[in-house]
């Protein structure tokens, strides 16, 4: 028991670590909208149902973009990769930022996601380039929404289940698909009370780890209910400096049915030693 513990925390170090290194990098209206508005109740209710879509949906691509400000300087994280709702296993290749001199070039970080856990390789900091390490998200003090880099595309729709208000924007379009713009504010422990199984505890976790349990939103719905993008505001408590960070995360969803081919490393795979500083 002991060890598991250790490792938990190792590796709740190591998922930290990806945040720490872009922070230390920078320097460390309508007609439609008012009968929408009439409806509140039923808008909130079909931003709640965006996650169920997905299921339905089986899987798609996914981009991810997720911006922090500190210290005065925005530093963003972009991800890439495919995902599938029904077994909520997704691959991303994480680029993180150069230096603000623009000298270092970190590699790509590859990372897996699973119900209750992240898998990264190319983590770097002494990890061999053939391992993965594993951090149990259900540790992470934000429930992987931020440390990972990119937000869980699965986790980022069930965050909606906790939304509390939502009003209709208009209408855009984004990559040429017709989309209704939605506005809200979401309860990350409403979103932990009625999520699956995979990301309850993590979700949990986030709403007791962040500044604040409320997370406002934009979303984007296609004819079928689906989301196309959805941005999170999410106020995260850097422990290496004083107040919290604003944290802006963005996932695009597109290419619906698209193959997702992830299989979770062997345990042989799993990298088991000691994680050095970065």
């Amino acid at each position: 028991m002991a060890e598991r513990q250790q490792h938990r925390r190792r590796g709740a170090g190591v998922a930290a670590g990806i945040l720490c290194v872009c922070l230390a990098g920078s320097g460390c209206a309508q007609t439609g909208a008012a009968v929408e508005d009439a409806r509140g109740g039923e808008t909130v209710e079909m931003v709640r149902r965006a996650a169920d879509a997905l299921v339905g949906a089986r899987s798609s691509k996914a981009r991810t973009s997720m911006q922090m400000a500190t210290g005065g300087t925005r530093v963003t994280i972009r991800g890439e990769g495919v995902y599938d709702f029904r077994r909520q296993v997704g691959q991303l290749k994480v680029l993180l930022p150069q230096d603000p001199a623009g000298e270092t070039a970190h590699r790509p970080i590859m990372e897996l996601l699973a119900p209750g856990a992240l898998y990264m390789k190319n983590r770097g900091a002494g990890v061999p380039s053939d391992k993965w390490v594993r951090v149990d998200t259900r540790t992470l003090s934000d429930g992987n929404l931020v440390t990972g880099g990119a937000t869980d595309p699965y986790a980022a729709a069930e965050v909606l289940r906790g939304a509390r208000t939502a009003r209709y924007v208009g209408e855009e379009e984004i990559a040429g698909t017709p989309v209704r713009h939605y506005r809200g504010t979401a309860d990350l422990r409403a979103a932990a009370r009625d999520a699956s199984d995979g990301n309850a505890e993590a979700l949990a976790a986030a709403a007791k780890g962040f500044a604040t349990a409320r997370v406002p939103f934009d979303v984007y719905l296609d004819k079928a209910g689906r989301i196309r993008k959805v941005r999170h505001r999410f106020s995260f408590v850097n422990g290496q400096q004083n107040g919290a960070v604003a944290v802006s995360s963005t996932t695009l969803l597109y290419d619906f049915g698209a193959p997702v081919d992830v299989r979770l490393p062997d345990g042989e795979d799993i990298y088991a030693g000691k994680i050095a500083e970065e």
